[in-house]
């Protein structure tokens, strides 16, 4: 396996507040695009930095923004209250952006993703943020009225599962026609999986509730989003 090295760096929102995040970097720099990664309701966990450090691996930067200020939690009562506490248009207007802005000092091509919460915030930044170079969201979106995807100018991969006790699959197709009706250059993807399908705590009696790991799906959804990651962050020819 490459190997990748991550750290935890400080970097200034647009508002010039400092805020943290952990760095993942690959082992080859030069030319290497860049993605942002937003975290679920859990906070800046290991599983989490996993996901930055796989795309490290792949040869992508990858900076996952504290949006928690340095909490995280494993139970589902305290996750809801840090994110119903969370100011999303600060998050996606000054966190994510201050991410972006941190990332445009390596390289002009840039990405995000996001899982669940982070999906939602995702979306929400690829509505405020300019010239995103791609955008995957995994299972997470805002309120649809929150959407002007006339302003979504980044193609958008999503992942979802028909049996989401949290994300409907009926909304799921409400979004995608959305979307598509913007002129949103949209790929969505479905399988038979529960939330959080893509993460690989979601196993055993300590998962929550319409959450459950599935390592085949998770693993199709990782290998199309590396393909997308290839057209649209890597400079072509």
């Amino acid at each position: 396996m490459t190997k990748t090295t991550g750290s935890m760096i400080s970097f200034n929102r647009p508002d010039g507040k400092a805020l943290q995040g952990y760095l993942a970097t690959p082992a080859k720099t030069e030319g290497a695009p860049a993605i942002v990664v937003i975290q679920e309701w859990w906070g800046l966990n290991g599983q989490i930095r996993g996901v930055a450090d796989r795309l490290a691996q792949a040869g992508y930067y990858a900076l996952v923004p504290d949006l928690y200020r340095g909490k995280s939690t494993v139970e589902e009562e305290e996750a809801h209250h840090l994110m119903t506490g969370l100011d999303f248009g600060d998050a996606a207007s000054q966190d994510i952006r201050g991410a972006v802005d941190h990332l445009r000092t390596l390289t002009d091509r840039i990405g995000v993703t996001g899982y669940c919460m982070g999906g939602a915030l995702t979306l929400l930044a690829a509505n405020q943020i300019p010239d995103l170079a791609g955008v995957v969201t995994w299972y997470g979106f805002p309120p649809l009225e929150y959407l002007d995807a006339s302003k979504i100018t980044a193609p958008v991969l999503g992942h979802w599962g028909t049996q989401d006790g949290f994300f409907k699959i009926e909304t799921v197709d409400e979004l995608e026609k959305k979307l598509k009706d913007g002129g949103v250059n949209v790929e969505f993807h479905r399988y038979l999986a529960y939330h959080a399908f893509a993460n690989e705590e979601a196993v055993g009696p300590g998962r929550i509730a319409h959450t459950q790991f599935d390592s085949v799906w998770s693993q199709q959804a990782w290998d199309r989003t590396l393909t997308f990651w290839g057209r649209t962050l890597w400079k072509q020819g």
